[in-house]
């Protein structure tokens, strides 16, 4: 019966939204990673371009940096992305509009530490060779936490490097801690330890979050495709937050996504329990998309800038950062 409505849900969202921009013989192109989410399987399975009546060409990239140069070379319309290269983005002068909260801080990303590394708490990375991919969140947290320690990255050996480096550099026994996402973090975990999780930086002062994105332009073109296209994220995520047995490591959703990712389902099974999903209709607050200047993702990112500033990675804070969110895209869906 919960498949059946499902699928009831899909049908009612494609119905709802026939025009698009395809009607204008454009395909959409859409920027995703490798982070476990509950609608890659949409991707999978084409149930986006199902419900939006649209053609999109999906790209798979290594990092939220590299979907960011893609969207302002004019080759990507629409991104998923987190806080990090959000806020550099957008400080160097990038128009985009936040149109659907993905995750907030969870256990999803983590610094790992090699065993044997002699790192058994955070001011033991003095010293140390770390890596994150630059740019990325979890940069921004691993420098975060260095900080917090009172230690500069002159302290310690940071390398910012793409997920793939780090797991070659992590094999040959070159790092000694590492802040990633999967499928890298599952193949750290195999010799390495969770030091922090990305929710325990976020209670030590820095909350991130990652985002659905498209540019000003496309936003103001296209609101029905944006529309449809958040109506089936939110309907995974409620499948994941409602059916956990839908989503198990024997599931045909896990096998989706370790075809689409890699790794195995049980690894795409246990990644997916990681995650710390915003309900649309949270979202849609001041606490998170809503309330412009004063909202809550909003401030979280104007405090990425300003810390990324402070550590030269760019050289302008703008007033606000109000203007890169919009709720209207989330407001109704369940």
């Amino acid at each position: 019966m919960k498949k059946t409505m499902y699928q009831v849900a899909l049908a009612a969202l494609t119905i709802a939204l026939p025009f698009t921009a395809q009607a204008a013989g454009s395909k959409i192109v859409v920027g995703y990673q490798t982070d476990a989410l509950p609608s890659s399987v949409a991707i999978a399975n084409g149930d986006f371009a199902k419900a939006t009546g649209t053609e999109i060409d999906f790209r798979k990239f290594n990092s939220g940096a590299e979907i960011f140069a893609a969207i302002a070379s004019g080759d990507v319309q629409v991104g998923y992305v987190g806080s990090s290269p959000f806020a550099a983005a957008t400080s160097r002068g990038l128009d985009v509009k936040a149109f659907h909260l993905a995750t907030i801080s969870g256990t999803d990303e983590a610094l790992v530490v090699r065993n044997g590394s002699g790192i058994e708490k955070p001011a033991d990375l003095k010293g140390k060779k770390l890596a994150a991919a630059p740019v990325s969140t979890d940069h921004y947290q691993l420098l975060a936490v260095l900080k917090q320690e009172k230690l500069s990255e002159r302290d310690a050996q940071v390398f910012a490097i793409s997920q793939p480096d780090i797991v070659a550099a992590w094999n040959r026994g070159d790092l000694d801690g590492a802040f990633v996402w999967d499928p890298a973090l599952t193949e750290l975990k195999k010799t390495g330890t969770v030091l922090l999780t990305s929710r325990q930086v976020a209670d030590r002062g820095a909350p991130t979050f990652t985002a659905w994105i498209a540019t000003a332009a496309f936003t103001k073109d296209n609101p029905a495709f944006l529309k449809g296209f958040a109506g089936v994220v939110e309907t995974y995520s409620a499948s994941f937050r409602n059916d956990k047995a839908a989503w198990g490591p024997d599931s045909e959703n896990a096998r989706t996504l370790a075809k689409l990712l890699g790794g195995t389902p049980a690894d795409q099974a246990s990644a997916l329990n990681n995650l710390s999903l915003v309900p649309a209709e949270q979202q849609a607050t001041t606490a998170w998309l809503a309330g412009g200047e004063g909202g809550g993702a909003a401030k979280i990112l104007k405090d990425t800038a300003e810390f990324l500033k402070e550590q030269k990675k760019v050289t302008t804070v703008l007033p606000s950062y109000g203007g890169f969110f919009t709720a209207e895209y989330v407001k109704g869906l369940r």
